[in-house]
């Protein structure tokens, strides 16, 4: 008697579908020629980041908690509306713009360019909003389009910037803090309408009331801020010091020529649209101020970017800035995870 053919336990078997593993959809490596952030790639097509990352909080969170940074490259998302839902699954819901530094105008929802500041210019490095009382904790950038030359935005490790800078100096400002000064209304920089997003001054007095800002009318419109803020702290996750502040940013010695010897021969140090101090007042050295730069010049890295790329950082272990550019180049950010300076300890 012969056997009945096997032909069809074969054609079932070739229409099962293989499930991959989620180690097996998305790999996990480094770019070549950089030795950090951890860059995450799919290992298949048609990975979608936002549901896998739904699913994977506690892994990145870990991530970041280790390395401050990680890189998403090669998947298919939308770098705008794919990216705020990607910012939602991983880091709750994006924040609003507010006490504005910077020049930027939102792209949709809670995502905005990453600086309108002119190709041209360096932004040197920093912690987003670490002036302000309440701060985020997460800050994703995501390439919208790469720039022909140049646009990368270096980051660099704020735990290994703060071994870095000596321990005297370092003391010196977890005594003493530092003072951040701004001037409004005299035709440089942003103005208090756009920082504080109201065009009633007594708004801008309840705020500045509510977080720690000391203010004073100069007439004409004209307004001038200080606020004291730490620049040391603690990480309220890995327990770490770290160099968390504006201090060297703001400070109008970091400028790059013209523009500073334009805003020094127009205006006295403390009329400057922008100018960090010593918390009692007095001016920062301008030997300690080349060592906190060198410092930070020392743990730069700096990689191009991609269309599609997300870079998800840790805001206290990670300073950014920005490098000049040629060509188109539209970068857009996100910031998340509200934290508060009187829930930090003090380094």
């Amino acid at each position: 008697m012969t056997s009945k053919p096997q032909f069809n336990r074969f054609k079932s078997a070739r229409r099962k579908a293989v499930r991959l593993s989620d180690e097996e959809l998305v790999k996990t490596g480094r770019l070549e020629g950089y030795p950090w952030p951890p860059v995450l790639e799919p290992n298949v097509g048609n990975v979608n980041l936002v549901s896998w990352a739904e699913g994977h909080g506690s892994r990145l969170d870990e991530m970041l908690a280790e390395h401050g940074a990680i890189l998403f490259r090669g998947f298919d998302v939308d770098p705008v509306t794919g990216f705020e839902k990607f910012v939602a699954a991983t880091s709750r819901e994006p924040l609003q713009y507010t006490e504005r530094s910077s020049p930027r105008h939102k792209v949709q929802g809670r995502v905005y360019t990453s600086t309108d500041h002119p190709a041209s210019q360096r932004i040197f490095m920093h912690n987003e909003q670490s002036y302000a009382q309440a701060f985020p904790l997460r800050i994703l950038f995501a390439c919208v389009t790469a720039a022909e030359t140049g646009g990368e935005t270096p980051i660099a490790d704020c735990r290994k910037v703060y071994q870095r800078i000596d321990p005297e100096i370092r003391q010196r400002f977890a005594d003493k803090g530092y003072m951040y000064v701004r001037n409004f209304g005299d035709g440089f920089g942003l103005t208090w309408q756009n920082a504080f997003q109201t065009e009633d001054p007594k708004e801008v007095e309840e705020y500045c009331r509510n977080h720690d800002i000391k203010f004073e009318w100069k007439g004409d419109g004209r307004l001038r801020t200080r606020q004291k803020r730490r620049a040391v702290a603690i990480h309220p996750v890995t327990g770490e010091p770290v160099w968390f502040n504006h201090l060297t940013f703001f400070h109008v010695t970091t400028l790059e020529e013209p523009v500073r010897s334009s805003l020094l021969s127009e205006f006295a140090e403390e009329d400057l649209p922008n100018n960090t101090f010593y918390g009692d007042g007095s001016s920062i050295e301008p030997e300690v101020l080349d060592h906190l730069r060198a410092a930070y010049e020392a743990e730069i890295v700096a990689f191009p970017w991609q269309r599609g790329d997300v870079l998800m950082l840790d805001n206290m272990l990670v300073a950014h800035g920005r490098a000049p550019f040629t060509g188109d180049r539209k970068v857009v950010v996100a910031m998340a995870a509200p934290h508060r300076w009187a829930d930090i300890a003090a380094a």
